[in-house]
């Protein structure tokens, strides 16, 4: 994730490992568990679905999920569909990211959740989805002191969706919110993040939260999507 200079600098020393650009060549590996993942509101799985063609949400609700993440340079296109490649193989045209793959070991089977943030001119974009038809323009807070110094919390401000070659902002009243955040747990040496999505009079629509250990090492798997 290509975090702004200012905000990574204010972050706990073992967020910016995670936050920072990845060098070419190398890749980010992280393995934890997830506490929860989804929502037990059944009627949302139906819209969920939808959304887990693209590898965005999924339509689940479990418990102690174990999780790996693979974070890896690429860049998003320009253009109505603004795909997701790889670094390695992507033309040298759009916004450098880095790309998260967060793959979910349900009861189910096995998912994968895409996504890549870039830093553009007006904050930081994070693109959802193997084609980052929706997007999300996020504020960074990170915290000064208490027990949370050096946390990292991302909000949504603004969600667009790409359709009919163009992109359309949902109006405030209408938009979900996305609150992420990270911060890392000295004690028990691990990195703890919490995503919840919520919309208007509707309240929290998928969430998940968990814990797991990162590091930087050879990426053996270059190229690989």
């Amino acid at each position: 994730m290509r975090t702004p200079p200012d905000v990574l600098a204010r972050l706990h020393p073992r967020l910016r490992t995670y936050f920072g650009p990845v060098p070419s060549g190398d890749v980010g590996r992280g393995e934890g568990v997830f506490t929860v993942v989804g929502t037990p509101r059944r009627w949302l799985w139906p819209l969920l679905a939808v959304f887990a063609r693209d590898d965005v949400m999924f339509p689940v609700w479990e418990r102690d999920v174990p999780f790996t993440v693979e974070n890896r340079p690429a860049r998003v296109g320009h253009g109505a569909s603004r795909s997701l490649r790889s670094d390695m193989t992507a033309e040298r045209v759009g916004s450098v990211a880095v790309r998260a793959r967060r793959t979910f070991r349900f009861r189910s089977g096995h998912r994968t959740m895409v996504d890549a943030i870039t830093a553009e001119p007006h904050g930081l974009v994070d693109h959802l989805g193997r084609r980052g038809r929706v997007s999300a323009l996020l504020r960074a807070e990170v915290d000064a002191d208490g027990p949370d110094a050096g946390a990292l919390r991302l909000v949504s401000v603004r969600v667009t969706v790409r359709a009919l070659g163009r992109a359309w902002s949902l109006p405030t009243v209408v938009a979900p919110r996305v609150t992420l955040t990270e911060r890392f747990d000295d004690d028990a040496d691990v990195q703890r993040v919490s995503l919840r999505l919520s919309a208007p009079l509707v309240g929290t629509l998928y969430r998940y939260e968990g814990s797991f250990r990162y590091r930087i090492e050879p990426d053996t798997g270059r190229g690989r999507r």
